[in-house]
C-alpha cells in the first residue's frame, strides 16, 4: 500500500478516535487503542514494520520526544509548591518506591530481566492526565482527593519518563559489558550532555523569545527545531539521554513564565494530540495477538501485582502523616490508571532493548497496552461507586462558571458569592479581574478554552456556564466547547446584538443558550449604567414569581437558586419556574428598584 494512504489511515484513525472520546465523554485511549487493533492486526490496513521499515523507529522516537517536551511544559513548580504535601509525597516517595517494587516483581514474579524490569517499572511510575482528569470530572469527588489525583498525574507524567529514560541508560551500558568505572563515567558523561542540552536549548528560547528576536509566526517552528537539536545531539554519545534533554528543557521553560507561553500552550494542546494519536495507532497497530496469547500466567500475575498491590501499597505508606484521611488514601491508591505516555515510551524502549540484544524487550510494548486498557477500565467503571461507597463523592451543590468579566458578572457572582455558591470568574484580561480579586472572588487568568484552564479549574464544582463577554462569537465558541462536558441545556450566552442578529445569526447547533428575553451585553450594561442592579428575592406562597412579575414587568429574570441543588438560569422563550422558598436573581432596572424598596 502507498505510504500516502498509509499516513492517511492513521490521522483519520487517531483523530477519529479523539473526536468520538470527546463527543462520547470517554477515555480518548480507549478508542484510540481500539481504532489501531482495527486497522492493523483485524484488518490488515496498517503494518508498521513492513510499510514503515527503518524510519518507524526515529518517528516514533521524535515524536516521543515532543511528547516528553510538552510534559514539562506542564510542571509548573509555582503550582506544585502550593499543591498539598500529600502531592509532594506522591511524587518524592510513592514514585520511587513503584518504580523499585515494579522492577522486582517484574523480575521475580513476571519473569523480566533485570534491564527490562528496571526500565518498564520507571515507566510505570507514570498516571497519564489525559485519562485521569475526565475520571474525576465524571465521578464528582470532593475537592481534596481529586486535587491529588489531579496534580499527581499531571507531575508524574515527565517524572516517570524520566526514571524510563535513567533506567535504559543504566541498562545500555552495563549491556554493552564496559568496565564499571567506564559505564558510570559514561552514564555520568551522558546524563551531563544531556543536562546541558537541555539547559542551553531552553536558556536560547527563553532569551531569543523576551528580546524579541524571533518574530511571532517563527516561534512554534524555532521551538520545535530547538526541541530536535535537543534530542539529537545528546543521543550521539548516549543512546536515549536526547529524551531527558527534551524533558529538561520543557520544564526550564514551562517555568520561565515567558510572555509568548500561551503560543508555546497552544503547541502543546495541537501539535501533540497529532503526535500522541499518531503514535498510538502505530504502536496499537503492531500489536501481536498471538504474543498476547503467548504471555505466561507469571505475565499476568506482574500485572495483578501492579494494579491491585504494588501502587495501593506505595500510596498508603507515602502518605502515612498526611491530613488526608483512611478512605482518601484507599482511594487515592486504587485510581491509577496509565495512558499514552506509558505506551509511547514502552513502544520505543521495547525496541531498543532488543536492539541491545535483550530478547524480553520485545512484551514491553504488549504489557503497557494489557496494563493501559485494564486499568482504564477498571479504574472508570469503579470510580464513582467507590467515591460513593467511601463517602468521596462532593455534596456541594455545583456552581456556576463565567466566562468574561464586567459589571453584570461582577453583581452576579457577589449574589452568588453571598449565597455560598461556587463560582469563578475566567478573563483573558487581569485588569478586568482586579475588582473580583479584591472582593476574594476566585478567578482565573488565562484561555478559558486552554488545556491550562482545564487543569486549573476545579470542574467538579461547576454545573453551569454563563459566556458572558462583549464578543458574541467568542461567547458561542465558549458555549459550543464546554457544551458536550455540561450539556446543552447548561451552558449560556448573551443573545446576538440585535442590529445584527439576522445578518450575523449563528446556527442553531453552535453556541449556548440565549438568556431570558434575549437578553444582549449592551443592554445589560446599559440598565446597569442607569442605575439598575441584580437583585436575589425570596418567594413563597404569599409572594410568588406572578406576582413578582407584575410588580416588576422590566425585570430579566435570570436564575433560580434553590437552598439545595442545582441552580436553574432561564432560557430565552423557556419557562420561568421558580418554586416557593427559592430565591429569584434577576436584573432590575432603577425604577424597579426604587418600586422594590419603597414596599419593603
Amino acid at each position: 500500500m502507498d505510504l500516502t494512504i498509509v499516513f492517511i489511515i492513521v490521522a483519520v484513525a487517531g483523530i477519529g478516535a479523539q473526536w468520538l472520546a470527546w463527543r462520547w465523554q470517554l477515555p480518548a485511549i480507549v478508542l484510540m487503542l481500539v481504532a489501531g487493533v482495527f486497522v492493523g492486526p483485524m484488518t490488515g490496513l496498517v503494518n508498521p514494520d513492513v510499510q514503515f521499515g527503518d524510519i518507524l523507529s526515529p518517528i516514533v522516537a521524535l515524536a516521543v520526544a515532543l511528547i516528553l517536551f510538552e510534559g514539562g511544559l506542564t510542571l509548573d513548580f509555582a503550582r506544585l509548591s502550593d499543591a498539598e504535601s500529600a502531592v509532594r509525597r506522591l511524587v518524592i516517595f510513592a514514585g520511587p518506591l513503584v518504580w523499585l517494587m515494579c522492577t522486582l516483581t517484574g523480575h521475580y514474579v513476571g519473569g523480566l530481566s533485570w534491564a527490562s524490569a528496571s526500565v518498564f517499572g520507571g515507566i510505570l511510575v507514570v498516571t497519564g492526565p489525559t485519562v485521569v482528569i475526565p475520571l474525576l470530572r465524571q465521578a464528582g469527588l470532593k475537592k481534596r482527593p481529586s486535587e491529588v489525583l489531579k496534580w499527581e498525574a499531571i507531575v508524574n507524567d515527565p517524572v516517570g519518563a524520566l526514571a524510563g529514560v535513567l533506567a535504559f541508560e543504566a541498562a545500555s551500558i552495563i549491556l554493552a559489558n564496559h568496565h564499571l568505572s567506564d559505564a558510570i563515567g559514561q552514564l555520568v558523561a551522558g546524563l551531563i550532555i544531556a543536562c546541558l542540552a537541555g539547559y542551553i536549548a531552553a536558556q536560547i528560547i527563553i532569551s531569543t523569545f523576551n528580546r524579541g528576536l524571533v518574530p511571532e509566526y517563527l516561534k512554534i517552528p524555532v521551538m520545535i527545531t530547538l526541541v530536535i537539536l535537543a534530542y539529537g545531539l545528546p543521543d550521539q554519545v548516549l543512546h536515549e539521554s536526547g529524551l531527558l534533554s527534551v524533558t529538561i528543557m520543557g520544564i526550564i521553560v514551562g517555568n520561565a513564565h515567558l510572555p509568548s507561553l500561551g503560543e508555546l500552550r497552544r503547541f502543546k494542546e495541537h501539535v501533540t494530540v497529532i503526535l500522541v494519536s499518531g503514535v498510538f495507532i502505530l504502536l496499537a497497530a503492531r500489536l501481536d495477538f498471538g504474543m498476547l496469547a503467548s504471555l505466561s500466567w507469571r505475565t499476568y500475575a506482574f500485572v495483578f501485582a501492579v494494579i491491585f498491590l504494588i501502587r495501593p501499597i506505595a500510596v498508603m505508606l507515602s502518605l502515612i502523616g498526611t491530613n488526608l484521611s483512611m478512605a482518601e488514601r484507599f482511594f487515592v491508591g486504587w485510581i491509577g490508571p496509565r495512558g499514552v505516555v506509558a505506551v509511547a515510551v514502552s513502544g520505543l524502549f521495547g525496541v531498543r532493548l532488543q536492539e541491545l540484544g535483550v530478547a524480553d524487550g520485545a512484551i514491553l510494548a504488549p504489557l503497557a497496552f494489557v496494563i493501559v486498557t485494564a486499568t482504564v477500565f477498571l479504574h472508570g467503571f469503579s470510580i464513582e461507586p467507590l467515591a460513593a461507597a467511601l463517602g468521596l463523592k462532593s455534596s456541594r451543590s455545583r456552581g456556576v462558571l463565567f466566562a468574561g468579566s464586567n459589571p453584570l458578572v461582577l453583581a452576579l457572582v457577589e449574589v452568588l458569592h453571598d449565597l455560598e455558591r461556587p463560582v469563578i470568574v475566567a478573563d483573558r484580561n487581569w485588569f478586568r479581574l482586579s475588582p473580583f480579586r479584591q472582593k476574594n472572588i476566585p478567578v482565573y487568568f488565562g484561555e478559558v478554552l486552554s488545556e491550562s484552564a482545564e487543569h486549573s479549574i476545579d470542574h467538579n464544582m461547576f454545573g453551569t456556564l454563563m459566556a458572558l463577554t462583549d464578543n458574541d462569537d467568542y461567547n458561542a465558541l465558549i458555549c459550543a466547547d464546554f457544551g458536550p462536558e455540561l450539556g446543552r441545556n447548561h451552558v449560556f450566552q448573551f443573545a446576538t446584538h440585535k442590529a445584527t442578529a439576522e445578518v450575523r445569526k449563528l446556527p442553531d447547533t453552535l453556541g449556548g443558550r440565549y438568556l431570558f428575553n434575549a437578553l444582549t451585553y449592551d443592554d445589560a450594561l446599559g440598565i446597569l449604567a442607569q442605575g439598575g442592579r441584580v437583585r436575589a428575592t425570596n418567594l413563597s406562597e404569599e409572594f410568588t414569581l406572578e406576582d413578582y412579575l407584575k410588580k416588576n414587568s422590566g425585570a430579566y429574570p435570570l436564575m433560580a437558586v434553590p437552598e439545595k441543588g442545582p441552580i436553574r438560569v432561564f432560557r430565552n422563550n423557556g419557562e420561568l419556574i421558580v418554586n416557593s422558598g427559592e430565591k429569584l436573581i434577576a436584573l432590575v432596572p432603577k425604577q424597579e428598584e426604587i418600586v422594590q424598596e419603597a414596599e419593603a
